[in-house]
């Protein structure tokens, strides 16, 4: 047998496993729970908003949250980062249009933190000061932890709420759903969530006692006892993949956590260009290997037997007269599209771009591979104008 119809055995041994033995990682029906009973009495919420010169998305998503149907207490805490394009008057000013056109909301308040400390990321210093910030006006029950770019449906804080309370969860996560609307976004953005589930099925996420862990961080409702016990953000201070590091360091602490697709929570970033998606992946990708050579090495080996090959193997067979070569290839392409059809069915794309998941896939190991590449080369991660040159990846637990 030739060495390609090995490889495309391998390749086809390898899906059959992930199609069966991964935690169902390609399912997409890991939701919210409907029909969560409601508490007698509702918790109280503080919502933190870490923003930096967010002002092109504030209008959709901050307007979203000021107008949550929620009957507990709740209130808003925007933390204004360093903005330069005018991220905290324009959150004011879209507070005061929406008290005045709806005739109420949730309160606003916009705090500056001020340039963070050594060994603290922008984003977990924002979070950190947002915090604190909200318990000072009333320590609150419960915090959600959104990012500056998410809009929420007029329900999507009481349904948090509600499983956590119904559930008794401690860390309630939803991964929102990406804006897909140009051909690169098509392409990239339903990979980028498939990929995430791979690495962190949702199933076993969601399983007590379970020693995978991950979160999303657009979108996060945490007990604020759990805070507490699991010292964060103050734990996780240098992590760049923080919703990870803080979904570990919560169940590290006797937490329970729940991740899932969001139906009604949606990221409005636009990200139009092949860059700005090469930059969203390649900020943080090598520190996900934990900047190690040989976990790379072994990520790029397996991502190119695991997505490469079939589509290659299946080729070379049919030229070369390889039967198996190419019946193997062709089986282990055509799990890998059946694989991704759901992902493609969730964020309504056409299923055939499913046998383009290699291309995907192609990309998306050069991203890591530049990743890597930058923080050799000191850059590290950057976002919004700061640069990490040796981000510390999210601690294991």
């Amino acid at each position: 047998m030739s060495v390609i119809a090995w490889i495309a055995l391998v390749s086809c041994a390898a899906w059959a496993w992930l199609l069966l033995g991964h935690g169902l990682f390609w399912r997409t029906d890991q939701r919210l729970p409907r029909g969560c009973g409601e508490p007698a009495a509702w918790p109280s919420v503080a919502v933190v908003v870490p923003a930096r010169d967010e002002a092109e998305v504030l209008p959709v998503s901050l307007s979203s949250l000021l107008r949550q149907d929620y009957p507990g207490r709740a209130g808003i805490v925007l933390v204004d980062d360093g903005s330069t394009d005018g991220t905290g008057d324009l959150a004011r000013a879209l507070a005061e249009r929406c008290a005045w056109r709806h005739g109420g909301g949730l309160p606003l308040t916009v705090v500056s933190p001020g340039p963070p400390e050594p060994g603290w990321t922008g984003k977990l210093w924002a979070v950190r000061h947002g915090v604190s910030v909200a318990r000072g006006e009333g320590d609150p029950d419960f915090l959600l932890l959104t990012d500056a770019d998410i809009a929420h449906a007029p329900d999507s804080l009481r349904r948090l709420v509600a499983a956590a309370t119904s559930h008794r969860l401690d860390l309630v996560s939803q991964m929102a759903r990406l804006r897909v609307a140009g051909g690169w976004e098509r392409l990239v953005v339903p990979a980028f969530v498939y990929f995430f589930g791979q690495l962190y099925p949702f199933r076993w996420i969601n399983r007590d006692g379970a020693r995978t862990s991950a979160a999303a961080g657009g979108c996060v409702l945490l007990r604020t006892s759990a805070a507490d016990r699991a010292g964060v953000p103050g734990a996780i201070r240098g992590a760049v993949i923080d919703d990870v590091a803080l979904a570990r360091a919560v169940r590290r602490s006797g937490g329970r956590i729940w991740l899932g697709l969001a139906d009604h929570v949606d990221s409005v970033r636009p990200y139009p260009r092949l860059a700005d998606l090469w930059r969203m992946v390649a900020r943080s990708a090598y520190a996900q290997l934990r900047h190690s050579v040989a976990v790379l090495a072994a990520t790029v080996t397996g991502l190119s037997v695991v997505y490469l090959a079939p589509p290659l193997c299946l080729a070379a067979g049919v030229a070369g007269g390889d039967p198996v070569a190419a019946w193997a290839g062709g089986a282990a392409w055509a799990a890998m599209a059946a694989t991704y059809v759901p992902m493609l069915r969730y964020y309504r794309q056409p299923l055939r771009g499913a046998v383009l998941l290699p291309v995907t896939a192609f990309l998306y190991l050069l991203m890591t591979l530049d990743s890597a590449l930058r923080h050799h080369r000191g850059r590290g991660a950057a976002w919004k104008g700061r640069t990490y040159p040796a981000p510390r990846a999210a601690p294991e637990g």
